[in-house]
């Protein structure tokens, strides 16, 4: 479940700012990011986050004093660490939305048929450089993805290789490690990209001849400590896309649903 937590707030800080709301459920007043395309049938976690919320409000006496945002800020840093990755610290004080927009998370979430210029914007659209571009690709050194989302620039027989072993069950909806320790947070990941052994095209994109290239080999060296420091450093400024503080927002008692 790490990798799935830490796309989790990926795709929450990517759509309206670190608010929590890629948690709220469809309503007559809530566009869900749940049912968008980077997101339907495929995030998943949100039952987890009830359960820290739960525990976690229990804690404060009982009374919601840590946001939505902000769980899923610190489960994702726990993710991470769990699965042998780097730690930082998780600044707090998020509040959570009391809106959710469905077209911004279709049209602002990266997506995995995407090439360096579009992924660049994509990430510069959001305060982030090229280099938080490659480190925060970075999280698919653990997790699985969706088979029909298989590349087209990668080495053609591994290509063939990873289309073989994919689609031997249910098609499309099956599930392909993202790289060969999917339960280990490690360099691998740009080791792979640097053999043309990329899962998705948006990773092998990193990696194919343009201004990432540097980036990703020294990630890739170095037994990934380069990588482990920049990976916190961008997950920080991440964290920190347009949080709502202050009186904005709100603490919702159940982060599926906003406050009555």
């Amino acid at each position: 479940m790490g990798a799935s937590l830490l796309r989790l707030h990926f795709h929450d800080c990517f759509v309206q700012g670190c608010d929590g709301s890629i948690l709220l459920d469809a309503t007559p007043t809530i566009d869900s990011e749940k049912t968008a395309l980077p997101n339907n049938n495929s995030a998943r976690g949100f039952e987890v986050i009830d359960m820290i919320k739960a525990e976690v409000d229990k804690a404060c006496g009982g009374k919601p004093v840590v946001s939505c945002a902000d769980i899923l800020a610190v489960a994702a840093r726990d993710s991470v660490v769990a699965l042998g990755g780097p730690s930082w610290e998780v600044q707090l004080g998020r509040r959570d939305s009391t809106s959710a927009s469905r077209t911004t998370a279709n049209n602002d979430i990266p997506s995995p048929f995407m090439d360096l210029p579009a992924l660049k914007s994509s990430f510069q659209k959001q305060g982030l450089n090229e280099r938080d571009l490659v480190a925060l690709s970075g999280g698919h050194t653990i997790g699985f993805s969706q088979c029909q989302f298989t590349a087209d620039n990668i080495d053609a027989e591994f290509a063939r290789e990873r289309r073989a072993s994919c689609f031997a069950g249910s098609g499309d909806a099956n599930l392909g490690s993202l790289d060969g320790s999917p339960a280990r947070f490690d360099g691998s990941y740009f080791k792979n990209l640097v053999e043309k052994k990329g899962l998705l095209h948006s990773d092998q994109a990193l990696f194919a001849g343009g201004s990432t290239d540097s980036v990703v080999k020294g990630y890739g060296s170095n037994n990934g400590r380069s990588f482990w420091f920049d990976f916190a450093s961008s997950m920080v400024k991440m964290g920190n896309i347009k949080p709502l503080t202050g009186n904005l927002g709100q603490i919702r008692v159940n982060c599926r649903k906003v406050n009555a």
